[in-house]
């Protein structure tokens, strides 16, 4: 939200920027109110705009476990997604609403004004205007087909009003004021409004004195610096006796109308337009380097490719001629572990044990970088971080037939029960043994296909995507649990049979309620079309981990 703001912000100065350089002294005067318009719509919409040739879009990468069915992070979801709205709108939003409605309160205050003035004043109807006649005033305005007019004002000076503004009456300038009025109270705390609204005054004042004095421009001037210049504060009507634009009206009408050769300045808005859609198109999608204690652990890296998507997965040395490198690649990971592990004595001596989480990046070199851990303690940490620097180097993963960085994920488990037990989990290890026995769905010949995905350029990811939307529309925080305090972490298991139905739904986590509840958001999945290997339906199993967090 404050990104978008300082684009509009940005947008908005070098709009104005270009109207008061080049525009704001031609008399094309039509075409400079609607350049203000536009331009201003056009701050408002630009920063939403996306240009994108290319477009890749990636799952939030994988959970812990298991190794090969990790489709993308757990889903973290928390009592907040059930609670309302304003429990949890941010401190600068309630600012931002506060001054809206104190910005909304004084319009409402400025409309009683002039119907105030109407209510008290002589009315007389006429064809194209109504008047009112306000007594012992000298007030000349506007506002939409009503002219207000003071009764201290010469007769002979009313008919020259009058001309003046049945313009504004006709081109309907109020909706123009009317329309920034309005933008003030959504965007209050932004000066360039006030700007915009002040420039498009100048413009109607410009337009309708061009229109209304044709002949007779002494005795206007002469009308305009005669008056004791009283004005009524309100912002959105067409004052006629306005003290600011008195002397820019009279220099306005007695220039010399712009050649029409000149109304090719309008064509510096391309460049200016162009040039924002190039930038809004050219940002890169912000990544959250949060981690959440109880989340699953997130890629900072955008551009890395998970390892159970990539097209080639990297192979470990060993593997170049198995006939699943990718089943070959985490049994040999397993092996590599179990070969260099070493239980920190000291962490022995504390009883300190638990599971580490270790995310790492296989570089499109084949080199083991940017690895990650978090753990319940700092030794368990670097072991498994000394553990995973010994990885030998592989060949990289590949994409589209380029090698890419490719993410893995592995949790390494430190148990003190019955001696040290290390590795990967051994649920995980014998998950990833029936993979390399089965089709999965990150190496089945014909992913499911989630509805809506038929016509996706990557079926796979585009299931992956609206499996975690579906996760989250459906969530709702079980309200006991919230009262027991219950939270953490709920491993879901399923398959998509091969008639595409939903089957065989498997959970375990820290408690039966988040557990059921993890189980009913699954069940809701539609129906799709079911995996295919060598041209047949199979089952194929999927698993998601959901994170129920409490505030």
């Amino acid at each position: 939200m404050i990104t978008y703001i300082l684009e509009c912000l940005v947008f908005q100065l070098v709009f104005l920027l270009a109207y008061d350089l080049f525009l704001k002294k031609e008399t094309f005067f039509q075409w400079n109110r609607v350049y203000l318009l536009v331009t201003f719509v056009l701050s408002l919409v630009l920063p939403w705009v996306k240009i994108e040739v290319f477009k890749t879009v990636m799952p939030q990468e994988f959970a812990e476990i298991p190794v090969l069915m990790y489709q993308l992070d757990g889903v973290v979801l928390g009592v907040e997604s059930a609670t309302r709205f304003w429990e949890v709108l941010p401190w600068y939003y309630w600012i931002m609403g506060l001054g809206s409605v104190v910005a909304a309160g004084w319009l409402v205050h400025k409309l009683f004004q002039i119907i105030k003035l109407k209510r008290d004043g002589v009315v007389e109807h006429h064809p194209d205007f109504t008047k009112i006649m306000v007594k012992e005033s000298v007030l000349a305005f506007s506002f939409f087909r009503n002219i207000f007019l003071g009764g201290n004002i010469e007769k002979e000076k009313e008919v020259r009003i009058i001309a003046h503004e049945l313009v504004h009456i006709k081109q309907w300038h109020s909706l123009d004021l009317l329309f920034f009025e309005l933008a003030r109270i959504a965007f209050w705390f932004n000066p360039l409004v006030y700007v915009y609204q002040n420039r498009m005054a100048e413009l109607h004042e410009f337009i309708a004195d061009a229109k209304a004095v044709k002949q007779h421009k002494k005795e206007h001037f002469q009308m305009l610096l005669s008056e004791a210049f009283q004005t009524q504060n309100i912002s959105f009507v067409n004052q006629f006796f306005n003290q600011s634009l008195i002397k820019k009206r009279i220099v306005m009408l007695q220039k010399k109308k712009s050649k029409a050769i000149w109304q090719l300045k309008y064509v510096v808005l391309l460049p200016l337009v162009l040039g924002m859609l190039v930038y809004t198109s050219c940002e890169v999608g912000k990544e959250d380097n949060n981690e959440e204690v109880n989340s699953s652990i997130p890629l900072t890296a955008v551009k890395k490719i998970p390892f159970g998507v990539v097209d080639e997965a990297p192979i470990f040395p060993g593997c170049e001629d198995a006939e699943d490198k990718r089943a070959c690649f985490v049994e040999n990971l397993q092996k590599h572990i179990s070969k260099h592990f070493n239980y920190p004595k000291e962490a022995q001596e504390k009883g300190i044990q638990g599971r580490v989480a270790v995310i790492f990046i296989i570089d499109a070199n084949g080199k083991i970088v940017d690895i990650r851990k978090r753990g319940p303690h700092e030794l368990l940490e670097n072991e498994a971080v000394r553990i995973i620097e010994k990885l030998p180097q592989v060949q990289p993963g590949k994409q589209n037939g380029n090698a890419v960085n490719v993410a893995f994920s592995v949790p390494i488990t430190f148990q003190l029960e019955n001696g040290p037990e290390v590795g990967v989990d051994a649920e995980a290890q014998k998950i990833a043994q029936r993979i390399a026995d089965s089709p999965t769905f990150i190496n089945i010949d014909e992913a499911p296909i989630f509805p809506g995905c038929e016509d996706a350029a990557d079926k796979r990811v585009c299931f992956v995507e609206n499996v975690e939307k579906h996760v989250r529309k459906h969530f709702n925080y079980p309200k006991e649990a919230q009262e027991l305090g219950v939270e953490g972490k709920v491993y879901v298991i399923f398959k998509i049979d091969a008639n595409g139905a939903i089957a065989d739904i498997r959970t375990r986590g820290p408690h039966e309620l988040l557990e059921a509840e993890a189980e009913r958001i699954i069940k809701r999945l539609p129906v799709m079309q079911p995996g295919k290997q060598k041209g047949e339906a199979v089952d194929v199993p999927f698993s998601i981990p959901i994170t129920f967090k409490l505030q």
